[in-house]
């Protein structure tokens, strides 16, 4: 057992690994991350975000670490994960259907200028994809932080971070990570600390 927790630890790293020598990724990360910095700094604009089962959960996290605080003490930043309330989910699904859950949410909170991160392994959620068409109508950017072959989501989104990786575990990992590294370059940018 204990070589099959080291050979999981293995794969994990192995697919940052490959991430950490991907420039093009590495750029898109450092895109996203500048698009959020200049909505913070210049706008009363916000992220939106929002997943399926994992993803809803790193949705959550990463509307929480901007919202909250993520390495230091700092105002508030508005962040929305379309995932958290019950009512609308449990009342959209209802009278819609599944696949328009975030969509109706996000033509009710979505501005002009807001950025919204659909989040998905597959990048086939149809949920996201409808969500991306309605953002494109009232000009939010899109971002698919996805997997595998990035799915239609990597098609129809502004920009595409793909996890290099067809093993769900390892992409939601790596998304986490970039999560991560996206609210430290926000929180460190927009309160004038700055990242090298």
């Amino acid at each position: 057992m204990k070589e099959y927790i080291k050979d999981q630890i293995k794969k994990s790293y192995e697919t940052k690994q490959a991430i950490y020598n991907n420039d093009g990724l590495l750029e898109k990360i450092k895109k996203v991350s500048q698009l959020c910095v200049d909505i913070y700094k210049n706008s009363s604009n916000k992220t939106i975000l929002a997943g399926n089962g994992g993803s809803a959960a790193d949705a959550q996290h990463i509307a929480a670490e901007l919202v909250g605080r993520y390495g230091f003490d700092r105002p508030s930043l508005p962040s929305l994960a379309l995932t958290t309330d019950t009512s609308n989910l449990t009342a959209i699904g209802n009278d819609y259907g599944y696949d328009r859950v975030f969509s109706r949410q996000l033509e009710g909170m979505g501005q002009n200028g807001d950025i919204f991160i659909g989040i998905s392994t597959s990048g086939n959620s149809q949920n996201i994809i409808n969500a991306f068409e309605v953002a494109k109508q009232k000009g939010i950017t899109t971002v698919a932080l996805v997997g595998r072959d990035g799915g239609e989501m990597a098609r129809v989104a502004d920009i595409a971070i793909i996890v290099p990786s067809n093993d769900t575990p390892r992409i939601q990992e790596s998304h986490i990570l970039i999560g991560h590294i996206i609210c430290d370059i926000i929180e460190k940018e927009v309160f004038a600390q700055g990242v090298n």
